[in-house]
């Protein structure tokens, strides 16, 4: 049902306690108000498969749910009874449980491609992992981040690369290099001019576009070549690409991958996975220098890897990542059949892979437009639809589905009006979104 006006009295009343508490007024920067529209950031009461309800009992079909990690819907009753049993039996010891080795083998039975794997809380742990574990393997100084892909770690190694960098010292970030995605020539003279210097190459293995014809396994020949460690970052793709990562389905293996997002179903769980002969560093069983490679209060809480091993079953016994791409496929051919008709499907555009859909706001000049993509938000929430992307999970009917496209057709309307008067500022209902990474206020 589409109105023109949505009170959320109790989701800005929420808003300001927020703020005054917490910085930032959420835990995580992405899910800001200031990345919504003026006076319309729900506060979030409960969710349930595929929607959730605000304070103000206001029903929306969610999409990008727990920044990505909500795959299988909002308490998913496999994960939910699989935790629950747990919960009772106590969450955490002073010697490892047998659910620690259990998650271990269920995992590494799922992602075959690693032979050893070491759970934590969070990506951050698992990426900063992997970094110290080659700079301690190659005895280098110097990380290669992808200078294409958002983030890799709150972590000073990574965000003294961001807008974002104040409190990190410049001998800090100078440690860290870039290269771009898909260019296997500006790598490898990324890698000659600091030649002996480059400890690892970090990149997701496959974002909004897929990797080019041969890239993955040249960028695998690089690595070997100037012997630095090849590390995938998983946190999207593992799960939602197939249910053996993008490692799987590419068929390229990298030294070490970091797993998290979808791998709990929102329950805190991430995982660093990798070769024996580099994992083992961090372990007890070498003859070498030790490296403190992960070690976490929580990293093994027993619900959490209860959580996780009903995800993996889940995942392969129904078919998960294959559902995941139809709903998504579904969605992306609808979006588009609407934005068409109304005259925008130059302007509204829906990018990446059907399982990780996002889309763009384009503005007259087909240039990226934070006030139209503010228009958007707001009109999609007006018809009930929460989507700072169009990332899928599998709890979504084709009704959902349905509903939403009947919400971007609406918003469609709206858009090509703002186009026609060349401002989109009568529909934006105030002050602009923003993006998450910025220097200033």
């Amino acid at each position: 049902m589409h109105s023109e006006e949505l009170l959320l009295p109790r989701s800005r009343q929420a808003n300001e306690r927020l703020h005054a508490l917490i910085p930032g007024g959420a835990h995580t920067y992405a899910k800001g108000d200031d990345q919504y529209p003026e006076n319309l950031a729900p506060v979030i009461s409960h969710g349930r498969g595929a929607h959730v309800w605000d304070v103000d009992g206001n029903r929306y079909v969610e999409y990008g749910s727990g920044l990505r990690s909500v795959s299988l819907g909002h308490a998913h009753p496999r994960v939910t009874e699989a935790v629950r049993r747990e919960l009772d039996r106590g969450s955490n010891f002073v010697r490892p449980s047998i659910l620690e080795v259990e998650a271990a083998e269920l995992f590494l039975a799922t992602v075959p491609t690693a032979e050893m794997v070491k759970f934590a809380k969070n990506g951050s742990d698992v990426t900063t992992a992997a970094v110290r574990l080659a700079r301690a393997v190659t005895g280098r100084p110097l990380v290669a981040v992808c200078a294409d892909h958002p983030f890799f770690s709150v972590d000073d190694w990574f965000i003294g690369t961001t807008p974002m960098s104040a409190g990190i010292p410049a001998e800090t970030t100078a440690l860290t290099v870039a290269f771009p995605y898909g260019d296997l020539a500006a790598t490898e003279a990324l890698l000659a001019r600091h030649q002996g210097e480059v400890a690892c190459l970090i990149l997701e293995p496959a974002t909004a576009t897929e990797p080019p014809p041969g890239y993955l396994a040249g960028l695998r020949e690089l690595a070997d070549r100037h012997g630095c460690v090849l590390v995938f970052d998983e946190m999207i793709t593992g799960f939602r690409w197939s249910e053996a990562g993008a490692q799987g389905l590419y068929g390229v293996t990298p030294d070490l991958s970091t797993f998290g997002k979808a791998l709990g179903n929102g329950f805190a769980v991430a995982a660093l996975a990798g070769r024996r002969e580099l994992m083992e560093w961090g372990g007890l069983r070498h003859c070498g220098e030790r490296v403190f490679l992960l070690s976490t209060t929580h990293g093994a809480e027993t619900h959490a890897l209860a959580a996780a091993m009903a995800v993996l079953d889940t995942y392969v016994e129904e078919g998960v990542s294959a559902r995941l791409a139809a709903l998504g496929e579904r969605l992306a051919a609808g979006v588009r059949q609407a934005a068409a008709t109304m005259g925008v499907g130059e302007h509204v555009v829906v990018r990446g892979r059907a399982a990780n859909l996002v889309f763009a706001t384009l503005d007259e000049q087909r240039q990226p437009s934070q006030s139209y993509r503010t228009l958007f938000l707001r009109q999609l929430l007006l018809g009930g639809v929460l989507a700072p992307s169009f990332v899928v999970s599998s709890a979504l009917g084709e009704d959902d589905v349905d509903r939403t496209v009947e919400a971007v057709a609406q918003a469609c309307a709206v858009y090509r009006k703002a186009l026609d008067a060349a401002d989109p500022t009568p529909w934006t209902g105030g002050r602009p979104v923003k993006p998450a990474f910025r220097r200033r206020v």
